[in-house]
């Protein structure tokens, strides 16, 4: 696993490379497949001298053959910054293998990979709780925790039609937007209100 440490705004010694790549060992329980293939440390230092409880934000980047993942932490030096922005790792990583194991049986093995299937790049929250949340089920999609999710399915007969005839369906329901499929290019589409008198429109190019 290539490690890469760089600074911004600040020299990085060699003593906390070496610190970081002490630290990382930790994550090496979660990549027994050995799927891990490079890892990204980018130390930032705010030039601003009233930003002391954020000077220093650290963030890694890690590129397995499954989804990179990016986590990032904030605190008054580097290095507090990167033992918060480690164990935030940790976590995500802890949780994606455990979440993939419930789907399946109890002796079938995780790899790194099919656990951070669809894990999105943003920061995770600083506080996310130790214990596991419940799962439950709302229709279709799968919730871990209390939520608050509301699922509402609805199926709407409808036809293909023009830009112009959307706009006109969608002043009449009184929306923001209208979702209809586009007479001349057959895509699924929406139309929606900007600022002002102006509109929007989106259309989906479905891949295959």
């Amino acid at each position: 696993m290539e490690i890469v440490v760089t600074g911004r705004n600040s020299e990085i010694s060699e003593s906390f490379r070496s610190h970081v790549a002490d630290k990382l060992e930790r994550i090496n329980k979660f990549d027994e497949s050995q799927r891990i293939h490079r890892v990204d440390v980018e130390v930032t230092h705010a030039k601003n001298p009233r930003q002391r409880e954020t000077a220093a934000t650290v963030e890694i980047t890690l590129f397995s053959r499954g989804p990179v993942i990016r986590v990032e932490s904030s605190s008054a030096d580097q290095h507090s910054a990167l033992d918060a922005v480690v164990d935030k790792l940790e976590e995500r990583l802890r949780r994606a293998v455990d979440r993939q194991r419930r789907h399946k049986s109890k002796h079938a093995p995780a790899t790194l990979e099919a656990a951070t299937a669809g894990l999105t790049l943003a920061g995770s929250s600083a506080a996310e709780a130790a214990d596991e949340p419940a799962v439950t089920h709302q229709g279709p999609i799968e919730v871990e925790g209390d939520g608050p999710l509301v699922v509402r399915e609805k199926t709407h007969e409808s036809q293909a039609m023009s830009l112009d005839q959307a706009l006109y369906e969608m002043e009449l329901v009184g929306h923001d937007f209208f979702l209809f499929v586009e007479k001349d290019s057959m895509l699924p589409s929406v139309v929606y209100r900007r600022k002002g008198y102006d509109y929007g429109v989106i259309h989906l190019d479905v891949k295959n």
